[in-house]
């Protein structure tokens, strides 16, 4: 097998061939056919984010021992099972749900194994996609991928569950009111896919890049608006019809919590997504005045991801842009991905 692994943080990820890979136990061997590149595996290269007023998170300090593969969207095709697997059709194509906890403590108990507190993340604390082969724990974390293609699926794993999860938690207001969404990236194209798929209010998206602006607007938006504008609160609230009573943040920086914070109106709900870093500016007498409810999302449950895979199998989800790169050029890649210079979703495969 070949794989993209890091083995310093802050420095590029490094070809390396490997024996193929034996399962045990209950363990699925998965042959890669595509492999999403995330906002997250560039934390991961960095080595952690911004927590704000000079903290940081590091992953060396979390436990993170490297070498890692890096890479959790992922999609593919059975190599092999173990003896106590059980029954599975390797005809299939199937997407890996990456977020597995310890499968033993309450919290897994009730699926939402994204929030254990010994969790086995793949790319993170376990060996990722960005390879030839990966090793699934269990088969309850492969799931059909019906007609999709490998390309299309494999950002279901993280990008499709992410925005999802988060759209689920304005759900009483985004069929009512016009949500607005922070980011016009891959989450941010994602996920007016999910709000067309589900006859939901199509969104304003605010971005800063006009391409990405320009590509939301292509996808459905109601309005694309650029927050450095002078007049961009009053951009939102015209498209919105007032001030918007739900939020989505993609980016997750303090100048976009900030417009959040500033846009929404009274009784809104702000959720926020994105891991850019840094320390929330709001001013905290604003929280109770205006009845705001902040909340992060953090990827999805293991049943939220049972759900969105329905919809994607039946079709109802528009594929977002889409790139495919060699797997050789993950380095290349994600430099692009930092660099802006994405649009929609990059996918990594071999051959």
């Amino acid at each position: 097998m070949y794989c993209q692994c890091l083995r310093v943080f802050g420095q590029p990820l490094d070809g390396e061939d490997r024996p193929d890979m034996v399962p045990q136990g209950t363990e699925i061997i998965v042959r890669v056919t595509a492999a999403g590149v995330c906002h997250t595996d560039l934390h991961i290269r960095e080595g952690g984010f911004d927590l704000g007023h000079g903290r940081r998170l590091n992953y060396a300090e979390r436990g993170m021992a490297l070498p890692m593969v890096a890479g959790h969207e992922v999609a593919g095709v059975i190599a092999a099972a173990g003896p106590d697997a059980g029954q599975i059709d390797a005809s299939k194509t199937y997407v890996v749900y990456p977020w597995g906890g310890c499968g033993a403590c309450a919290v897994c108990k009730t699926g939402a194994e994204q929030l254990c507190a010994n969790p086995k993340f793949l790319g993170v604390h376990r060996d990722g996609g960005y390879a030839t082969q990966i090793r699934v724990a269990h088969p309850r974390y492969l799931f059909d991928a019906g007609d999709l293609a490998p390309e299309i699926a494999a950002p279901l794993g993280c990008s499709g569950l992410t925005t999802y999860a988060a759209l689920k938690k304005i759900s009483e207001t985004s069929n009512t009111h016009t949500p607005v969404l922070i980011g016009g990236g891959g989450l941010g194209l994602m996920c007016l896919q999910l709000l067309k798929a589900q006859n939901l209010k199509m969104p304003v998206v605010v971005d800063i890049a006009a391409d990405k602006r320009a590509a939301a607007l292509a996808a459905g938006a109601v309005a694309a608006v650029d927050p450095t504008a002078d007049d961009a609160l009053n951009q939102v609230h015209e498209a919105c019809g007032g001030a918007p009573l739900a939020l989505i943040d993609f980016v997750g920086a303090e100048k976009t919590t900030d417009f959040a914070m500033n846009v929404v109106g009274k009784g809104a709900t702000i959720v926020i997504v994105g891991l850019f870093g840094g320390a929330t500016p709001w001013a905290i007498p604003m929280l109770p005045l205006k009845s705001v409810t902040v909340r992060g999302s953090y990827t999805g449950s293991l049943s939220e991801f049972g759900e969105l895979m329905e919809f994607a199998r039946k079709g109802s989800i528009t594929p977002i842009p889409t790139n495919i790169y060699p797997l050789e050029d993950a380095d290349q890649v994600l430099n692009m991905l930092e660099e802006g210079k994405v649009i929609g979703r990059a996918i990594l495969a071999r051959g």
